[in-house]
């Protein structure tokens, strides 16, 4: 083994790794579509968003219950009673549930009601978080930090995994740059990258790096041409009034015309 990871490692297993969850398939060459809203803000929204984001074609539903912010006065989710809310959008639609886990301490109970956890770019390095993640038995979403190497990042999917963990979906979701026009710069190289270096899924999260919504839409569909194992979008019915990340928060119906036209995109790629 000449790489300084090792499980993650194309040296380690050549072929894809394959995570299964509910009817999406990361790794196989499909486009699964996560979508949802920034933040959960209510029942009432939650489930409005989910069915209209299922009747478009998503797969999974997104949803943070405890949030990162930037301010300590911004709105920092609802805790266990966000995640009561996503348990019941599961129900009544089926789509399974990706929510983040913020640190060790809340992680049992985000645990219990995810399906999959995700790992934000500002705890890519959380080492605590990324060995306790490593002994769950759910799949993990691993968003690059925001100035992190690709190295860096796969050493970080590497403390999972070496917990025993086999089951982690990187997620590009851009980095830190100069520009001004887009809150980050989406790195489409590093899909690739990864694909060469790693048998581990990758994913694109366009509504996070773009910042804006109307980048959304064009960083989505270079996702599918780029070859992207999957897609993260924000959606929300009212972003005008979203208590987090409104501004880069599609409105359904944009959402469905997104979708018919990035899986026409993904299709044309398929099968080349």
């Amino acid at each position: 083994m000449t790489k300084p990871y090792k499980l993650v490692s194309r040296e380690f297993k050549q072929e894809n790794t394959h995570i299964n969850v509910g009817d999406a398939v990361f790794g196989n060459e499909s486009l699964p579509v996560i979508a949802g809203p920034c933040a959960v803000e209510s029942e009432k929204q939650v489930l409005a968003i989910a069915k209209s984001v299922k009747n478009a074609g998503a797969k999974l539903f997104r949803g943070g219950a405890f949030k990162p912010r930037t301010s300590p006065y911004s709105f920092q989710g609802l805790g266990k009673k966000g995640l009561i809310f996503l348990a019941k959008v599961r129900k009544e639609t089926g789509l399974p549930i990706v929510t983040e886990a913020m640190d060790v301490e809340n992680f049992d109970l985000v645990e219990e009601y995810a399906d999959i956890l995700q790992i934000g770019s500002r705890n890519m390095q959380n080492f605590s978080l990324l060995k306790r993640a490593g002994t769950s038995d759910r799949p993990v979403i691993l968003k690059r930090g925001m100035s992190a190497t690709l190295q860096e990042w796969l050493m970080a999917a590497e403390y999972i995994l070496e917990q025993g963990n086999r089951n982690v979906i990187l997620c590009e979701r851009g980095i830190r740059t100069f520009v001004r026009h887009s809150r980050n710069t989406l790195d489409f190289s590093v899909v690739s990258a990864v694909k060469k270096e790693s048998h581990l899924p990758i994913i694109i999260d366009p509504s996070h790096a773009a910042g804006v919504r109307d980048q959304v839409t064009p960083l989505a569909y270079a996702a599918a041409a780029f070859g992207a194992d999957g897609v993260m979008i924000e959606v929300h019915n009212h972003p005008e009034k979203a208590m987090s990340d409104g501004a880069q928060s599609l409105y359904p119906e944009q959402f469905l015309t997104l979708m018919k036209k990035m899986t026409a995109i993904h299709t044309i790629v398929a099968k080349k």
